[in-house]
Formats: structure tokens, C-alpha cells, sequence
């Protein structure tokens, strides 16, 4: 356990977000290194494993609901100096992550086709897509696991030996990929199905890593399976703090999944376009989620310690450093955008495609980064429906226009993108006026 009301707030959120950073890097070379090699089969493949992948936003936003009701919980009694409490919350999180990998599996398993079906732009898409994610979904359902030990180790201030896991666990989906996709070795190539394999195989091994690691180094919270047999008070306190952040991963399935819809016309090169830039995106904005990340068991720890000037200025350096990262990578992707998208591809319409969606979108960079520090901010304060307020009202003001435009004959997806940035700087201003509301109402000092 380490002790996060003591000392300056801005080093514990640099010490934290280093690590933090490099496990999300770490995780995101998951879908990276299974792009690279699915990107050599073809357009189709790679519309396919993109369409797929927005499935994961909504795996997110399941392991979000748990995730983030953990660290809020497990901080905060870390705060307190109630460790007991802390290992109740982490074993009934396990308990909960069984029950959720089993929904996973049933549901994945019975809607993949039909889902793929109807998103794609063509039948090649939708059965690549299909299949890839008839050998993910056991990764996926594996995630909650993963993520609720992850995240009990978050709340009490430690986070590398996750980010260790995760860097094992790449390096063995990198050596998997090549022989499960392209045959390297073997002679027998799996395709989109072999990333799928390799990435659901890297998972488990993560999965029995971290195991191990608490079963024989871990002390301040434990398994303890005495402890597993469902609490429904527990449960609930988990949920009620965890599901309106899940909630926010819902709206981006549905945000992400609107536009691979809509832009389905334009053909399987426009989608491609589309997944490989929103994945290279969502890459290069690694370290402004990590400083954001790292300020909600800042704030949690503090707040259990009712030392709310602490609390405030986690938010306050946490937002400055998000600005400052997400601001350079603006920068960047404004300078050579074609240069991500030829890493994937090297059809000339998916690099304009991508590197049109890229340079446009980045102009929105700093605003996500303030979203991001807010909304991080509310689950250290174990009160996260003003994120999901805050996502509403970005999904509600990009919908409406984005199916009007979709309807118009002179119809491109690059209006999409300029919608977008709109609809996220709104997003960014009322995260930070119900952030102010927050502090008001729940803190004990003045403004």
C-alpha cells in the first residue's frame, strides 16, 4: 500500500502515471501488433477486426463499472486506514467479475453475428469480423479478472506489478501473433482468427500472473475465498459508483458504432480508414489517460482523509499535465498524420481516410484531456454520474446532427469528424462546470 495524502501531489501523479502509461501502452499492443499483421490480409480483414474491436468498448464499459466502483471503494478505506474493508470490496469484486465473464460469454457467443452482420459494408467484413471474435471473446470475458485485481492494486496506490503483467503478456502476444495469423513456422495460417487466439492466450497468462502475485507477495489486500459468496450491499456500492462510468463506455459503443455505421456506404476501405485511425488515436492519447488515471486514487485516498485542498489540487495539476500532452500531440498529428495510417496499410484510400479522420479529430485533443481529469476526478470522489451526464450530452449533440447529415446527398465523412471535435468541446466545458458543482456540494470549503 502506498500512502497518497502525504507528500506533493504532483510527483505522486507523475510516479503513478509513468507506469500506469506504459501498462495502457502495453495493452493497447494487443490490438497494435493483431492490426499490423491482420492489416497484411487485406481491406476486408481490416474493416472486419475494426468493426469488431468497438465491441471492446462495450466489454469497457462492463469492466469500467467494475473497475472504477474498486478503486473509488479500496482508496477510500485505504484512506480511512480500513483495511479490512479494502479486502471486502476487493474479494466481492472478484465474485462480481465471475458473474460478468459468464454474461460475456453467453452473449458475445450468441450476438457476434448478427452484430458484425449489420454493421459492415459487405459480407467479406462481416465474416472476417465474426470470426475474429469467436476467438476473442474468451479474452474479453477474461478481462474482469484482470481488471479487478488490477484495479484493487490501483486503489491502494500501486501500480506496478500490473504494469510488469501487462508487458509479459504483450511480448507474449507478439510472439503469437505472427505464427497463429500468418503461419510463421507452422505453415498454418489462422488469419483474423488467430488474432483473436493470440490475444485471448496472452490474456490468461496475464490473468495467472496476477493470480500468482497476490496469492504470494500481495499483503495488504488478499484473496480470500471465504470471502466470494455474494453480498448484495457490497455489490451494490460497487455499482451504484462503477455503472454511470460504465455507462460512459456504453455511449462511446455507441458513438464509435454509429459512425462505422453510417460511413458503411462509402465501402470496407472508408471503415478501415476509420479503424485503423481511431486505433492509432486512441494509442498516441496514452499519457494524457495516464495523468488522468492517476488522479483518481489521489483523489480517493484524500478524500477518505478528508483532506480536500489535496484533493483539489490532484485536480488541478492533473488537469494542467493532460492539457500540456494532449496540446503536443496535437502538434504531432496536425504535422504527418499519413505516417500512423501507413504503418497499416498502404492503400492509398485507407491513408487518406485515416489521416483526414486523424488531423481533424486532433484538434480536439485538449478538450478530451480535460474530460478525462474530470472524469477521473469524480470517481476518486465515488460519485460518478456527472461523467455519464457529461457523455450524454456529447453523444446527444453528435447523434442528432450526425443521422441528419447521414440522410444528405452531399453527405462525407469528414463532417463527421468536424461534428465531433464540436461535440467534445461542449463535453469539455460541462465537465468542468458540474466538476466545479462537485467540489461545492461535497467538499468542505469554499470554492
Amino acid at each position: 500500500m502506498k500512502d497518497l495524502t502525504q507528500q506533493s501531489v504532483a510527483r505522486h501523479i507523475v510516479a503513478m502515471a509513468l507506469p500506469i502509461m506504459a501498462g495502457m501502452l502495453l495493452q493497447t499492443l494487443y490490438y497494435v501488433v493483431d492490426l499490423y499483421f491482420v492489416s497484411r490480409i487485406g481491406e476486408a480483414a481490416i474493416a472486419g477486426v475494426s468493426g469488431a474491436g468497438n465491441l471492446m468498448f462495450l466489454i469497457f464499459a462492463l469492466t469500467q463499472t467494475l473497475g472504477v466502483g474498486i478503486v473509488a471503494l479500496i482508496a477510500q478505506a485505504v484512506g480511512r486506514a480500513d483495511r479490512e474493508e479494502a479486502n471486502l470490496v476487493f474479494n466481492q469484486s472478484l465474485a462480481l467479475a465471475g458473474s460478468c465473464a459468464v454474461f460475456t460469454l453467453v452473449a458475445g457467443y450468441a450476438g457476434a453475428g448478427a452484430y458484425m452482420r449489420a454493421m459492415s459494408a459487405d459480407a467479406a467484413t462481416a465474416g472476417a469480423g465474426t470470426s475474429y471474435l469467436y476467438w476473442f471473446i474468451p479474452g474479453l470475458a477474461l478481462q474482469f479478472a484482470l481488471v479487478s485485481m488490477g484495479s484493487a492494486l490501483r486503489g491502494t496506490g500501486i501500480v506496478r506489478p500490473t504494469m510488469l503483467v501487462q508487458g509479459l503478456t504483450v511480448l507474449l502476444n507478439v510472439a503469437l501473433a505472427p505464427v497463429l495469423i500468418a503461419g510463421w513456422g507452422t505453415g498454418h495460417a489462422l488469419g483474423v482468427a488467430g488474432a483473436g487466439l493470440a490475444s485471448t492466450l496472452s490474456i490468461a497468462a496475464g490473468v495467472v500472473m496476477l493470480t500468482v502475485y497476490f496469492a504470494r507477495l500481495e499483503k495488504y489486500v488478499a484473496l480470500h475465498p471465504s470471502a466470494w459468496a455474494p453480498r448484495p450491499a457490497v455489490w451494490s456500492r460497487l455499482l451504484k459508483i462503477g455503472l454511470p462510468a460504465g455507462g460512459e463506455f456504453a455511449l462511446m459503443f455507441i458513438y464509435f458504432g454509429l459512425i462505422f455505421w453510417m460511413i458503411r456506404h462509402f465501402g470496407a476501405d472508408a471503415q478501415a480508414g476509420f479503424g485503423v485511425g481511431s486505433r492509432v488515436m486512441q494509442s498516441i492519447m496514452l499519457p494524457a489517460m495516464a495523468v488522468a488515471f492517476a488522479v483518481a486514487p489521489i483523489v480517493g485516498q484524500n478524500f477518505g482523509a478528508k483532506q480536500y485542498s489535496r484533493v483539489r489540487e490532484a485536480f488541478r495539476t492533473g488537469l494542467g499535465l493532460s492539457c500540456l500532452v494532449m496540446l503536443l500531440l496535437t502538434l504531432l498529428c496536425q504535422v504527418d498524420p499519413q505516417w500512423f495510417i501507413r504503418l497499416f496499410s498502404g492503400e492509398p484510400r485507407v491513408i487518406e481516410g485515416g489521416a483526414q479522420f486523424m488531423q481533424i479529430l486532433s484538434w480536439s485533443f485538449v478538450g478530451t484531456g480535460i474530460v478525462f481529469t474530470c472524469s477521473s476526478t469524480f470517481q476518486g470522489l465515488g460519485h460518478t454520474v456527472p461523467s455519464l451526464l457529461s457523455s450524454a450530452s456529447r453523444l446527444l449533440t453528435f447523434a442528432i446532427p450526425a443521422l441528419w447529415l447521414a440522410r444528405q446527398p452531399w453527405f462525407a465523412p469528414r463532417q463527421l469528424w468536424y461534428l465531433s471535435v464540436a461535440s467534445l468541446a461542449l463535453q469539455a466545458a460541462v465537465s468542468l462546470l458540474l466538476v466545479r458543482r462537485e467540489f461545492r456540494s461535497r467538499l468542505a470549503i469554499g470554492p
